[in-house]
């Protein structure tokens, strides 16, 4: 490094510059250096993009350019320069590493490492100096399009899944880009919906995996969501990115829009935007040609003000910095490998990962399904075919090779059996922000093909769910209902009746109704597996592989069973501000109390008129209350005492463990736990935390540390968790700092949020 920028600095600039001027163990020296020899112009320029995906170095001074590249899942194909077509190149092919809620259900750590190093690998190998990922968000509706793409409902185990990920993705020298920044948990109204949450809530739940990443992580890029809160966009939103990100985290990388969303250049310049990127300045509405990019907000616009004086250097200056920095520690590293592409490492990873994520949700004894002689098999449903990397706007990916669930199952199962397909139901075409309208006389003669085939076969594998067309798990639309589409619930229904020896294996990034689980005699939950997905659903379908899955949500009965949905249009998808019902109102550009939100939700919000429908308007700038404030996900069934179909954390395996009487000393809980059936398997031995009495409300249990164990039958480990200062806090919004207060706690030791093990008690004197 200090040869490389020695060379570049002295030979570019013209300058002479001595070679102690350069410290390889000090960024910041080169940063300043870098600066002080920039003019205003190129300080400017490193702000706002030059193409679709790309943003311009320092060209005088051998700064190279920053390239991004749309993940998490896989490095996307490329895209053309100027449009979001495809550039049509044929060695732009990618591992598909399952979707991030897969990831998640591992509850596996070292899994997380492992794939944000390959993932990181391939994105080096194209030259890429950002990957677009990890997600965070929070899963707070069902009916979000992007689900998929995020690590669940808790913000603990998000945050533990994210840092491993973005430490093994930047160890190749390529930049993480942690997003949505912030409270972007859902897409319709994405580009203006006003999200009102209580400083509780924001700090607690939904900015926890944020801070994970940047002060645990060691992020270097953060990307600012569509949507705004306390009426500023989040892109450049003063308190979210000055206030928060910058002063109280400390984070010293830069912020980069999500495409087309920046809409104002004095917010840009002043609330902490770094980089501009996107179509043009009206987002993503237009494709009309462009002949420059100085048209965006922090372009002409910007540097306009700064040769006025109207910016302070300062500003402009830190702008600069944090470009700099970002493009050091990436292009510039000096120990930065030269990756690789589809290696065998890569493919045994993705498969990895899979298996230890599909999660089992019930079984009456029909799986694992042993191949016999002369067995036949009916693989029903369009998910054991169509390609699930397509489509779902910028997760889509190209995989040199996806295997799909017809395919695995014929490799696993095709040399002892026969394996028939009938396709069942139709989606349609892959698009974006459409969907094909198909006729009914299709979906019928479908149906009726299979259930006809599935009265003949000795076993029937039905791999349906979702895929990621519009209004299902895709960008830019949410799902329209909680139900399967395209006439799956009466297919499903008609299969069971038809052959009850039919295993239901559901792709989703979400949860759904499931009105027919009654007679299921077994449920797989998949998701979106990526390149080896037909391989790792055999290893889990014929017992190659025992489920070790834990689910990252919860499954509730009905969708009005979610806060967000019980409380009406202002709960999801956000009503017009003149229909804001009382006391939700709030004051104009200030948090929300949480002690207000907390004491209506516990009434029931009796007394609250909700407005059914959002409003009317062409762009109506949508406010929506996050009314549940902390009790999010299992947090509010289990408050409310609410029953779910199947709990945060739940997960079936081959064999059965027990649990021993949990004791604790000291601070350190410890616990044996045994595998007490006939074959090798994983628990996710999981540690929640609760208040017993508080001066606020806290939530009965919040999950604080698990420990996925490998045991072998018969075999006993002890697994043990030593409680933490910071385990017991919740955050004081009147004072605006993290409190633990003195008094009684309980950990509880169990194998789901509802599935309670063990109790022990912990009195905590501060």
């Amino acid at each position: 490094m200090k040869k490389i920028l020695f060379f570049i600095i002295s030979i570019l600039s013209m300058t002479t510059l001595n070679a102690a001027d350069i410290n390889d163990n000090d960024i910041e020296t080169m940063v300043e250096t870098l600066l002080s020899k920039m003019t205003l112009e190129e300080k400017v320029r490193l702000s706002y993009a030059q193409s679709k995906f790309s943003s311009p170095g320092v060209p005088r001074l051998g700064v190279p350019e920053v390239y991004t590249s749309d993940g998490p899942h896989g490095v996307r194909m490329e895209i053309n320069w100027n449009d979001w077509g495809h550039a049509g190149w044929t060695n732009d092919s990618c591992t598909a590493f399952p979707a991030l809620t897969c990831l998640a259900a591992t509850w596996q750590p070292e899994m997380a490492t492992l794939y944000g190093k390959m993932v990181g690998e391939e994105a080096r190998y194209r030259n890429k100096t950002v990957l677009l990922g990890p997600g965070v968000n929070l899963y707070r509706t069902p009916l979000n399009g992007r689900n998929f793409e995020y690590m669940g409902e808790d913000p603990y185990l998000a945050s533990q899944m994210c840092v491993p990920y973005i430490q093994g993705l930047q160890s190749n020298g390529v930049a993480c880009c942690v997003k949505h920044y912030a409270l972007n948990e859902q897409e319709t109204f994405r580009d203006h919906v006003d999200v009102r949450v209580s400083d509780r809530a924001l700090y607690e739940l939904y900015l926890r995996p944020f801070h994970a990443a940047v002060t645990e992580g060691g992020a270097w890029s953060i990307m600012g969501s569509y949507n705004q809160y306390l009426d500023q966009h989040a892109t450049h939103n003063a308190r979210l990115i000055n206030d928060i990100l910058k002063k109280e985290w400390g984070f010293d990388g830069a912020v980069i829009t999500d495409w087309g969303a920046a809409h104002n250049t004095d917010e840009a310049i002043f609330n902490g935007l770094d980089l501009e990127m996107g179509s043009f300045t009206d987002g993503l509405s237009t494709e009309a040609p462009i002949n420059s990019y100085d048209d965006y907000y922090l372009g002409k616009a910007y540097l306009e003000k700064c040769r006025k004086g109207e910016v302070p250097d300062s500003i402009i200056n830190d702008k600069a910095r944090r470009m700099l920095r970002l493009i050091l520690r990436t292009e510039m590293a000096e120990n930065r490998g030269f990756g690789s592409m589809n290696s065998p490492e890569h493919i045994a990873a993705a498969r990895r990962i899979a298996q230890e994520g599909i999660v089992l949700l019930k079984n009456n004894g029909l799986l694992p399904l042993a191949p016999k002689d002369g067995m036949k098999i009916l693989v029903v449903g369009e998910n054991a075919t169509r390609s699930l990397c397509a489509g779902g706007g910028s997760s889509e990916l190209k995989p040199r090779d996806e295997v799909s669930p017809l395919r695995g199952l014929k490799e696993r199962f095709g040399d002892r059996c026969t394996v028939e397909y009938a396709k069942g139901y139709e989606s349609g075409r892959s698009m974006f922000g459409m969907v094909d309208e198909l006729p009914q006389a299709l979906y019928d003669s479908l149906r009726n093909e299979a259930v006809e085939k599935a009265k003949d076969a000795d076993y029937v594998i039905y791999v349906g769910g979702l895929n990621k067309n519009h209004t299902q798990d895709c960008e830019g639309g949410d799902r329209e209902n909680y139900q399967l589409p395209f006439g799956q619930d009466r297919l499903i229904t008609e299969l069971l009746a038809a052959n009850s020896n039919t295993v239901l294996v559901i792709v989703s990034g979400n949860a759904y109704d499931m009105p027919w689980l009654e007679k299921a005699p077994a449920l797989v939950q998949s998701w979106y597996l990526g390149s080896e997905a037909g391989h790792a659903l055999a290893d889990i379908i014929s017992g190659d592989v025992c489920p070790s899955g834990k689910l990252p949500f919860s499954f509730a009965y009905q969708l009005t069973d979610y806060p967000a949905h019980k409380m009406g249009a202002v709960g999801y998808p956000g009503v017009s501000p003149d229909k804001l019902p009382q006391p939700f109102g709030g004051v104009e550009g200030k948090p929300m109390n949480s002690a207000e939100l907390l004491k209506a939700a516990v009434k029931g919000w009796k007394g609250i008129d909700f407005c059914k429908e959002p409003g009317n308007g062409a762009k109506r700038n949508e406010t929506e209350i996050y009314g549940e404030d902390i009790l999010l996900g299992y947090r509010w069934f289990d408050y409310f005492k609410t029953k779910v179909r199947f709990p945060f954390g739940f997960g079936l395996s081959y064999t059965t463990f027990s649990y021993g009487k949990p004791a604790i000393n000291g601070r350190t809980v410890t616990v044996s736990v045994s595998n007490t059936g006939n074959v090798a398997g994983q628990e996710v031995v999981q540690f929640y935390v609760g208040d017993d009495k508080a001066s606020v409300i806290r939530p009965v249990k919040e999950l604080k540390h698990f420990e996925k164990v490998a045991l072998a039958p018969g075999e006993t480990k002890q697994i043990t968790y030593t409680i933490d200062d910071e385990d017991l806090k919740f955050f004081d919004d009147t004072q605006h700092k993290w409190v633990a207060e003195p008094g009684k706690f309980k950990i509880y030791i169990g194998s789901s949020s509802k599935d309670i093990k063990g109790v022990v008690g912990f009195n905590y004197k501060n």
